[in-house]
């Protein structure tokens, strides 16, 4: 209970730093081009405060602008000067809102997203100069039925190229063959076996499911793992191998008679079998036992699969075996840049290309996270180290960025759609007719947070 306690505290703090560096430079946006165009800007809020909310900070600028900190850290706001919000001075009305052309108005909304981006590829740029940790592409053996399997891919055999792009890391390749799900263009693979020699690979995407929830195991692609011998170092009391006898410190000799090398080969024996009875046969000192056990469906990170509780010696981190698998990739200054900037447009096009997946029933909606679930990815990445905190950030940022340009009235798309339905028409849309639309905006946005939350209680429990 300690320990769910202090991850909790720990998720949430970082959660409200990761919100407060984007919504604070996504209102900067705002704030800054308003000011560039002579708008006058009466108050930058990061948070919100309202009632009992009481805000944390407050304090007035020498330019005459009021700075406050909320005490809710789920968004922000930027007040400009705006006759339909009050009265104002005579002297003041060249520098309303509402009295500047059409084109300016647009800026001003469209500035939040836009900073957003910037703030994504900074901090991808600054993610590839601290230097990202990964794995080679060398993969895992396929599990029958996959896309990889039917390819002809074999354990140990390494990716060198994915579409006449180079690929230099696992993760790589997972991120351009998501890409390619989602577009369902012919992937052609370049692998490089054990030996040495090169060949080409066609990787038939057409039966692979866009959803996260099916996709990677639809591709059957996993990061090959160097072999942990078939031990039994730790027992979980309780579980189905505790109740049929087996003991830390057993080697598994054969699971259902095929002869085991790994624990690995141990593992996705096992895995398929829920409620299943297998036969192991156990070494443990000088005997030979064959033991009869039933794995039980367990869920771990949404994903269920059979275990029996028994679990493996860790291999050490320095093992040369996964010293030669390691790569780090890191970059100066200038050559980060590019990376950054494409880095930024990938993951732009994946997310707009996961949102038109979900509208059209290709994507589950259960795939859509709230503030808890994303507290919790936020918490892990700062636990791994600057590189993935980093790359949270930038990736969040680019979501936010992108939701904000949603045409739904109340966000930053829809005064922009308003503005743009002006241009056309010549003149801006009724009030009545923004009314009705800001009704339908707040009915949308309460419906999507509370299946975000919904989603977010579901996983916990779960």
């Amino acid at each position: 209970m300690i320990e769910y306690v202090q991850s909790g505290v720990h998720n949430a703090l970082w959660f409200i730093v990761a919100i407060a560096i984007m919504v604070a430079f996504h209102e900067f946006g705002h704030f800054w081009v308003a000011r560039r165009f002579g708008v006058k800007v009466l108050r930058f809020s990061v948070g919100f405060s309202f009632g009992v909310f009481k805000p944390l900070w407050r304090w007035r600028g020498r330019d005459g602008v009021e700075y406050q900190i909320g005490s809710i850290p789920l968004g922000g706001y930027v007040k400009l000067l705006d006759e339909r919000e009050g009265p104002v001075a005579e002297a003041d009305l060249p520098r309303a809102f509402n009295r500047q052309p059409v084109g300016v108005r647009i800026a001003v909304f469209a500035a939040g997203p836009v900073f957003n981006f910037i703030l994504a590829i900074v901090f991808f740029w600054l993610m590839l100069m601290v230097g990202v940790p990964g794995l080679k592409p060398v993969l895992a053996e396929p599990a029958a039925g996959t896309a990889a399997a039917a390819a002809g891919l074999h354990e140990g055999e390494r990716i060198v190229s994915l579409n006449g792009r180079a690929i230099d890391s696992f993760d790589a390749l997972r991120t351009d063959l998501i890409k390619n799900v989602f577009t369902r263009q012919p992937t052609g693979l370049v692998v490089q076996g054990q030996d040495g020699t090169r060949r080409p690979v066609t990787l038939d995407l057409a039966k692979v499911r866009s959803d996260p929830q099916y996709l990677f195991d639809d591709l059957g692609l996993d990061v090959y793992q160097p072999p942990i011998e078939p031990v039994l170092a730790a027992i979980t009391p309780g579980s189905p191998a505790d109740q049929a006898g087996l003991k830390a410190g057993d080697r598994a000799i054969a699971l259902d008679g095929v002869p085991l090398k790994s624990f690995q080969e141990f593992s996705r024996g096992v895995s398929g079998k829920a409620g299943q009875v297998i036969k192991l046969d156990v070494q443990r000192g000088g005997q030979l036992l064959h033991i009869s056990v039933i794995p039980l469906l367990v869920t771990d990170h949404g994903v269920s699969i059979a275990r029996i509780g028994a679990s493996a010696k860790l291999m050490a981190k320095d093992d040369k075996l996964w010293q030669d698998l390691q790569i780090k990739q890191q970059y100066g200054p200038v050559e980060a840049m590019p990376l950054a900037l494409q880095a930024t447009w990938d993951t732009a096009v994946t997310v707009v290309e996961f949102v038109g997946h979900m509208f059209v029933g290709d994507i589950s909606t259960k795939n859509i996270s709230g503030p808890i679930n994303t507290a919790q990815v936020v918490g892990l990445s700062a636990s791994i180290g600057l590189w993935a905190f980093l790359k949270i950030i930038a990736i969040v940022s680019l979501n936010l960025g992108i939701v904000n340009l949603l045409p739904v009235p109340l966000l930053d798309g829809g005064q922009i759609l308003y503005g743009l339905v002006e241009l056309v028409k010549g003149s801006p849309l009724s009030e009545r007719a923004q009314a009705f639309g800001q009704q339908i905006g707040l009915t949308l946005l309460v419906l999507l947070m509370g299946l975000a939350f919904y989603n977010d209680l579901a996983r916990l429990i779960g």
